[in-house]
């Protein structure tokens, strides 16, 4: 099965107390096409999709489940290599992809629910 870096519109993740602040939560879609992978980080009252690839070895960034930001919460972080990226735009800021950045996940907030965009 192809692994996708997409999804359609509209697709309901959940709402929005499944993830709780300052974490990230995994999400697996199995769609028609293939399979895709992807994370969504709640940060105050934002919310931010992404891809879960790295952007240095298109690895999945967490290696224990739900586990993709640092302990103090302030970055997601690869657990392979220990790039560091902004929660609020993807962009590695340390480690070994500076500049490069994540590919983002577009999802919304509609009626309590995090669904896809």
């Amino acid at each position: 099965m192809d692994r996708l870096t997409t999804t359609p519109a509209g697709v309901t993740l959940g709402p929005l107390a499944l993830i709780p602040q300052d974490t990230a939560r995994n999400f697996v879609l199995e769609l028609r096409a293939g399979r895709f992978h992807g994370f969504v980080v709640r940060k105050g009252d934002a919310f931010h999709g992404y891809v879960d690839s790295c952007a240095h070895m298109a690895l999945p960034l967490a290696q224990k489940l739900d586990a993709y930001l640092t302990p103090d919460a302030s970055h997601i972080q690869c657990s392979w290599h220990g790039a560091l990226y902004r929660i609020e735009d993807g962009t590695c800021v340390g480690g070994p992809c500076v500049g490069a950045k994540l590919m983002p996940w577009p999802i919304a907030v509609r009626d309590g629910m995090i669904v896809t965009a």
